[in-house]
């Protein structure tokens, strides 16, 4: 494949010809970790994932991370240790600079550690500069842990099943978990005092270990000539009396089985902003909707919106037959009833047909961690009360405009609301390929943790998109003009290939378990758009793969879903659903940059199957023509990267 080819799928693949740093893989008797620029990714032993991941992190004022670039790397491999020693350079605001050097050993003993020592001649103001150790989540959430504490104090502990709002370890020294029954991992972290936080709720598929504690000031600043210097010690203990040999698992196709009914499929709807609605409304009109069926209208007076906002929503609306929901960022500068009144009226003025509307302090999109004081606002049940008087022929929605972390953190008075929401982003704190589509991995924890709070209330999600449009933990998002993979970016190139569509479509199947009523995982123009724009990589008017995996989830929405389990959920996801005219679907998705071929065997499916695929050979006429479909003719499902496939049939 030349080098062309070689961009070229891969503008395909992430709508970016920008290519991730290179992973080296690390081995050391039965533990193996990958090297990708300048951490350990997968830490496994005897093939079972340790740690997720080490990394040395420096985060700016804004919780932004640096990427500096790696000199000097020095790579040793022997028979019984690997060691890997490098050099990097942070550069701050105002020429301000820190280095950075480490050295990883592992060994085959069964022991890994990673020390890195940071200093600087300059000064250098930081939210944070340590190491980050994350541990995972599927097969360890709800299983014995070991806290060693810095006073020495140990405590039997369990990591946390429901989603923790607030740190659930403190003042940590060393954790100790089972990795496989007779297998202990002890990670021993040295050089500071280390606390826990669940990702999770940002949708991180990871515990969270990391420096320095969140109650502390921040930013604050490395004074010129100090130093950083930190250790974390993994060790294993295997006590099995026979340990098999050292292999390395061949590949082997996914198996699918047929899980629990899972209610009804979402409604899939499209968030729209004011500055997009009239681009919205030529779409709908020359495009069409992609068979979404509601509208998710954003409005923030704080940030000038008003009648001109209104009347063009108002003008949108009457063009789509689906239902209508404003997304009010309310100020809270005024008497709250006073401002939801004058909101109202001029909801009425412009004719804007509402079916709900969802209410929140603008404030509440900021997010309060731990040791900070919750921002001045009205108490939410007079809110929500004064939103009932503005707007009394239409649903209430409540909860938070940004993510899982808020309204897990500010549990909001639900009696008074037809449904709750809120929305995730999977690039809060990394945004490389396998962390981002990892993230997946944390919806059904984020599902069952709301369910567990609010029970049965019907449940909204979104706008859930790849970029960040607001950014609760810093003071803007960042903006990203070479279409790189950026942490809080609030554009991200993967959104014009195919590994946006396998997201959203993966999104879809790990939150069906929660039972929505609606999913919103776009916009239809702009840059979180199902079609291009001006000043994109790809032709104005583009459809995106995105657009046509919208399009297959939402001809599936209002149908009665049924899990399906996977011999692999980190490689492939499935979803199926049936009609009541008996119209029945399975959708599979590839959330892997290789192929992967799927065992349907056990599923039993009938022999007349429509099968229509998503995929690097299919994704230009499907942009133009919209997907076809063909017989399928049996046997294995072969995937290509971030393919995403549909099956239907007729069922009895």
């Amino acid at each position: 494949m030349t080098a062309q080819d070689t961009d070229y799928r891969a503008f395909r693949l992430f709508g970016t010809r920008v290519q991730e740093p290179a992973s080296r893989l690390l081995r050391a008797g039965r533990m193996t970790a990958r090297f990708v620029a300048g951490g350990l990714r997968a830490i496994s032993y005897d093939g079972v994932e340790v740690l997720r991941a080490i990394a040395f992190v420096v985060r700016d004022r804004d919780w932004g991370t640096y990427s500096p670039d790696i000199t000097d790397l020095k790579v040793e491999e022997g028979e019984t240790e690997t060691v890997v020693t490098y050099s990097a350079l942070c550069e701050g605001p105002g020429q301000s600079r820190l280095s950075i050097r480490a050295a990883i050993t592992l060994s085959a003993t069964g022991s890994l550690v990673f020390r890195a020592e940071a200093e600087t001649d300059t000064g250098f103001e930081t939210n944070r500069c340590g190491f980050c150790v994350l541990h995972p989540i599927v097969g360890v959430a709800g299983t014995p842990v070991k806290v060693e504490h810095v006073d020495g104090a140990a405590e039997d502990a369990v990591f946390p099943d429901r989603i923790a709002p607030w740190q659930p370890f403190q003042d940590i020294r060393a954790l100790t978990h089972q990795v496989m029954p007779g297998v202990d991992a002890q990670c021993r972290l040295e050089g500071d005092t280390f606390e826990m936080e669940d990702q999770r709720n940002w949708s991180d598929a990871s515990y969270k270990t990391y420096v320095r504690p969140l109650a502390l000031p921040w930013p604050y600043e490395i004074g010129s000539g100090e130093g950083v210097a930190q250790t974390i010690t993994l060790t294993m203990s295997d006590r099995r009396a026979q340990k098999p040999p050292v292999q390395h698992e061949a590949d082997k196709p996914v198996t699918l089985t047929w899980g629990e009914d899972l209610g009804r499929l979402p409604d899939i709807g499209l968030v729209v902003t004011p500055e997009e609605a009239r681009a919205t409304r030529t779409a709908l009109s020359a495009i069409g909707h992609f068979g979404a069926s509601a509208l998710l209208l954003h409005f923030d007076p704080g940030a000038g919106h008003g009648r001109a906002a209104l009347q063009d929503f108002a003008a949108l609306a009457a063009s789509f037959s689906g239902t209508t929901s404003l997304e009010i960022a309310l100020p809270c500068q005024r008497p709250v009833a006073e401002e939801l009144a004058e909101i109202a009226n001029l909801v009425g003025d412009a004719g804007l047909r509402l079916d709900a509307i969802i209410v929140s302090p603008s404030v509440d999109r900021q997010s309060t961690p731990p040791g900070s004081r919750w921002p001045d606002c009205p108490p939410l049940a007079d809110v929500y009360a004064a939103a009932a008087d503005a707007f009394p022929t239409v649903r209430l929605g409540g909860g938070m405009l940004s993510y899982f972390t808020e309204i897990n953190r500010k549990r909001v008075p639900a009696e008074r609301l037809d449904f709750v929401s809120h929305a995730t982003n999977p690039i809060v704190h990394a945004a490389d390929d396998a962390s981002v589509m990892e993230t997946l991995e944390a919806l059904p924890f984020i599902g069952r943790s709301l369910r567990a709070i609010y029970g049965e209330k019907p449940y909204r999600v979104g706008p859930s998109t790849l970029a960040m449009r607001q950014n609760p933990y810093g003071s803007r998002t960042m903006d990203n003009p070479d279409g790189r993979r950026i942490a809080m970016a609030n554009r991200d190139p993967r959104h014009n290939g195919l590994f946006g569509a396998a997201f959203a479509a993966g999104y879809a199947a790990c939150f069906a378990p929660a039972r929505l009523e609606q999913l919103t995982l776009s916009a239809l123009t702009g840059p979180f758009g199902l079609i291009a724009g001006e000043g994109e990589p790809v032709p104005p008017g583009t459809v995106r793969p995105i657009g046509r995996s919208v399009e297959m989830l939402a001809g599936m929405a209002g149908w009665s879903a049924q899990a399906v389990h996977t011999s692999s959920s980190r490689a492939v996801l499935g979803l199926a659903a049936k009609e009541r005219s008996s119209h029945a679907a399975l959708l599979v998705v590839n959330v892997t940059p290789g192929a992967v071929s799927v065992d349907l065997g056990k599923l039993g499916l009938p022999r007349e199957v429509q099968l229509s695929m998503l995929d690097e050979s299919t994704m230009i006429n499907a942009a133009a023509l919209g997907l076809s479909s063909a017989p399928f003719a049996g046997g294995a499902l072969v995937l290509a990267p971030y393919a995403v496939a549909q099956l239907r049939w007729l069922s009895p």
